[in-house]
């Protein structure tokens, strides 16, 4: 009796260890994947994010005669927040004027030392001149007293008289002399009273235009827009505490909302495939249920590095058809670029697509089996891969590799 008992204990186990594996290997096979190929129409896309960005747009930008005054790189200290919606005439941004002001103590020290000297000069070529009037005057007062003297000599000794007469001609010849040195002094005062009033007029010229130029560093918004950061050669955005100067003088820019284009960059594989006129799919990460469409308008022919990208990139400029007001400058984009569309072939997902010994296969169901059949494979996008021989559509493909066909042999397309 407990021998029987035994057996059926022993015979229990038995039956639950074979359920066990029954429903395990249900459970691996349910864990296998399928997908039927399909007949349709197969978009061969380019994909890659980008960033929106306006047409066209009107920049607003710091001081353009800055390189005047030897100010070659001027300091942002302040910026309104991007976004910003601002009026004509409203403040965008502030410059650091800590180099402005020193140069406006220089100047202004150099404005009142060229004033001083210019009075300086009027003074001295004044009391000059005064001074040689004075001998002028001088030397006419003698020459008539000499010719009194020489009309009261009358009864003097001829030499007396001859004398007197030679004293009147060197007179006369002093005072010719001394007319022709004042003219000489006169025009010597003018050259210096040119000389010193240039200099002041220059002085103060420059100095009335570094205070115009100081008012420059206040800047505003030429007409009213949406402030939007201007992005530095690196790409990073252009901000408070970022330089401009003479030869790059944007702080920011009043986009026009109206027109919008996407900004990518294709690496140097695929930009093969891409060219102007192609349509684009456009996605925004900052609406998922929005679907847009654009136009290839421009190629760049010369490929550029870019940060975290080992390849060149070539960027690629996308306009887009819709428009809205809720769309905004620098959000980011997803683009599909459509570089070639099929009508009516066989398709497969990517994951039913695999190799081995550099034969290209699927697995396949064919009735209750399954089959390693080879294919050709044409083009592929993100999604699926065309077929171009060795499947039909409407043929149950597996996704994941079948544990029970992988040691099968290859049905090869000259076996077919």
């Amino acid at each position: 009796m407990k021998k029987n008992r035994n057996l059926w204990i022993g015979a229990g186990a038995l039956v639950l260890i074979l359920s066990f594996w029954a429903l395990s290997g249900e459970e691996e096979i349910s864990r296998d994947i399928t997908a039927k190929s399909f007949l349709g129409e197969f978009k061969d896309v380019v994909t890659s994010s980008g960033e929106l960005m306006a047409k066209n747009s009107e920049d607003i930008s710091g001081p353009q005669n800055a390189r005047r005054f030897g100010l070659y790189n001027i300091k942002i200290s302040d910026l309104v927040a991007e976004g910003t919606y601002v009026e004509k005439g409203d403040m965008v941004a502030q410059l650091d004027k800590t180099e402005l002001s020193g140069r406006l103590n220089d100047l202004y020290n150099e404005l009142e030392k060229a004033q001083s000297q210019y009075t300086q000069t009027k003074l001295d070529t004044t009391l000059e001149l005064r001074q040689e009037r004075s001998g002028i005057e001088s030397l006419e007062f003698d020459i008539r007293q000499k010719k009194v003297e020489i009309e009261q000599s009358e009864f003097e000794p001829p030499a007396t008289i001859q004398r007197l007469k030679l004293d009147l001609i060197k007179l006369e010849q002093n005072l010719e002399q001394s007319k022709e040195n004042y003219k000489i002094k006169q025009e010597q005062s003018r050259a210096k009273m040119r000389e010193a009033g240039a200099t002041l007029a220059q002085t103060r010229n420059k100095y009335e235009s570094l205070q115009d130029l100081e008012k420059e560093f206040v800047i505003t918004a030429p007409k009213p827009g949406m402030v939007i950061y201007i992005r530095e050669w690196s790409g990073e955005k252009r901000k408070t505490g970022s330089t401009i100067s003479p030869w790059d003088p944007g702080v920011a820019t009043l986009p026009d909302l109206s027109q919008m284009e996407s900004k990518t960059y294709i690496n140097e594989v695929d930009i093969r495939k891409v060219k102007t006129g192609q349509e684009v799919e456009i996605g925004l990460d900052a609406f998922p249920d929005v679907k847009l469409s654009g136009t290839v308008t421009e190629v760049a022919n010369v490929g550029v590095d870019r940060e975290n990208s080992e390849s060149k990139v070539f960027e690629i400029i996308i306009e887009v058809n819709e428009a809205d007001s809720t769309y905004r400058p620098g959000m980011t984009t997803s683009n599909a670029i459509i570089t070639k569309t099929l009508e009516s072939v066989v398709q497969v997902p990517l994951e039913a697509i695999f190799s081995e010994d550099d034969i290209t296969f699927v697995y396949m169901k064919d009735g209750a089996s399954i089959e390693k059949q080879e294919v050709r494979i044409g083009s592929r996008n993100d999604e699926f891969a065309v077929i171009e021989a060795g499947l039909e559509a409407d043929v149950e493909v597996y996704l994941t590799e079948p544990a029970s066909a992988s040691d099968n042999s290859i049905r090869t397309l000259s076996d077919s």
